[in-house]
């Protein structure tokens, strides 16, 4: 956050050096809310900025690659490269028969993978590399996230395996991930990710080998120390890999070709998919009461489906009250408009989902349809702006093409109102359902629908012996176009007795 104010002091220009005193404005003459937009006009610029800052065509158009253009290379490149890397690295990026064949498949067959895993590394690996950091781990670790799970939240294995680091849930436990009916903490993005990065100290802790480190995240600990005694007491991976599952025995190779691939994706004519957001232009607000994402999605004008893949924590689409509070992570300009409107939240997630009282009898006596009211109609509002009475109390019947919202647009009332007065819990509604409105406004009658057409009756003619097609329709004022054009399925040279003739 320092570095970030730091930034945000020089993009706005503003000084704290000391000034003549006659040159200081009162306190009282500044515009708040001006200085406020100037700092959020700053930050959206700044964090665009940042995240746009990759420049990954340079590389493709100095090499002039065609768009789908697959690069090969010697063997000799691809084990110079892993060499580079290994020096930049704790990790041993081994060039043998393994990494190779497989990086190869990945270069050839998985470039797909490759540029939507790279797309969404946007949103997770500047976390990644802060929580290594402050584990003190390798950078290099952020790309086992990526053949775990293709950094999608969500994903579960066959085995029951779930989230970015495909945590099992007793191994989550053991590292304090928490789940109920609401939550799965496997499944949240930072909270997962220090739960791995103190897993994979602690392993690393026990072998000191990176290699046979992620062997024993993929395989479990114990298989990998069975393993270690099949080999002999050897204590490198590749010494030990032959004695390991067939899926733990491609589990470094699929590794080292992750991180070759997206270290070296421009060589290889691979451009990464557009990411919708950078998690440096991510924000969060805590809740200080249950909240219903759809709730979020009405005030904030915010889709659903990208607030639930921000959130992957939830389970459901709703975030419930908890100690510590939970929190929705966002975009920044969505996040800061739920904080401004933080008790109109609460208030329409009232007005929408709390429990309403069961509808009471109507009064049964002398009043006319339009006044007849149940019996507490005129006592449940308490809220100052709305005065429930007989006097302004009209029934509206929903017609064909009708929502609450331009409902309450032709009445002069609020969608809130509407709910809170006939007890909804939702705003679906149907045709011919009758709402209870209180308005003064008067609204023009929807015109009756056009009258339909009155369609003349069909009439037929039995076939009698001796008729002809032309004789019937001499008999009933048509010529034979007009009788055939009333029977198009009709033989007329071929009519039997009985048979049915339309003449009109």
């Amino acid at each position: 956050m320092k570095g970030v104010l730091l930034v945000l002091l020089m993009l706005t220009g503003f000084s704290f050096s000391q000034k003549p005193a006659h040159l200081i404005r009162p306190a009282d003459t500044l515009n708040k809310d001006a200085f406020f937009n100037t700092v959020q006009q700053s930050l959206n610029l700044f964090y665009a900025d940042y995240a746009n800052q990759k420049n990954y065509d340079s590389i493709i158009n100095s090499l002039n690659y065609e768009p789908d253009q697959v690069p090969t290379f010697s063997d000799e490149v691809y084990c110079q490269r892993l060499e580079e890397m290994s020096r930049r690295s704790p990790f041993h990026m081994d060039c043998n028969q393994a990494t190779l064949s497989t990086i190869k498949f990945f270069a050839a067959q998985r470039r797909g993978f490759v540029r939507v895993v790279m797309g969404r590394s946007a949103l997770y690996f500047d976390m990644f590399g802060e929580k290594l950091a402050e584990y003190g781990l390798p950078q290099e670790l952020r790309y086992l996230s990526v053949i775990e799970s293709g950094l999608r939240p969500q994903v579960k294995s066959r085995a029951g395996a779930l989230g970015l680091w495909q945590f099992m849930y007793k191994t989550g436990l053991y590292f304090g991930l928490e789940e109920n009916s609401y939550i799965d903490e496997r499944m949240d993005p930072e909270k997962a990710t220090d739960a791995a990065c103190r897993y994979l100290k602690q392993l690393y802790g026990i072998y000191g080998d990176w290699n046979l480190a992620l062997a024993a995240y993929n395989a479990g600990p114990g298989n990998v120390n069975h393993a270690i005694k099949r080999s002999g007491g050897k204590t490198t991976y590749w010494e030990v890999r032959p004695f390991l599952p067939q899926e733990t025995q491609g589990y470094v190779p699929n590794f080292i070709a992750a991180a070759y691939l997206i270290t070296y994706h421009a060589e290889h004519n691979i451009v990464p998919m557009e990411a919708k957001v950078h998690n440096a232009q991510l924000d969060t607000m805590c809740m200080k009461d249950g909240v219903h994402m759809n709730t979020i999605a009405q005030l904030a004008t915010w889709d659903l489906e990208d607030i639930k893949a921000l959130n992957p924590v939830y389970k459901t689409a709703f975030i419930p009250k908890m100690t510590p509070a939970r929190c929705l992570t966002g975009p920044m300009e969505k996040i800061n408009l739920l904080v401004s409107l933080e008790d109109s939240l609460y208030s329409l997630e009232k007005s929408i989902y709390a429990p309403k009282p069961p509808a009471p009898k109507p009064i049964v006596g002398t009043l006319d349809n339009q006044q007849l009211i149940d019996s507490t109609a005129l006592n449940i509002q308490d809220q100052d702006s709305l005065k429930p009475s007989t006097e302004n109390l009209l029934y509206h019947k929903v017609k064909t093409g009708e929502n609450l919202k331009n409902i309450a647009l032709n009445y002069g009332v609020t969608i809130e109102q509407i709910l809170e007065w006939n007890g909804l819990q939702t705003t679906n509604i149907y045709v011919g359902q009758k709402l209870k409105l209180f308005s003064t406004k008067t609204v023009a009658p929807t015109p009756p629908p056009a009258p339909k057409p009155v369609q003349p009756a069909k009439k037929y003619y039995t076939v009698k012996a001796g008729d002809t097609f032309g004789k019937i329709a001499s008999k009933n004022n048509l010529d034979q176009a007009q009788l055939k054009k009333l029977n198009p399925g009709v033989n007329i040279n071929n009519i039997i007795v009985g048979q049915r003739i339309r003449i009109k």
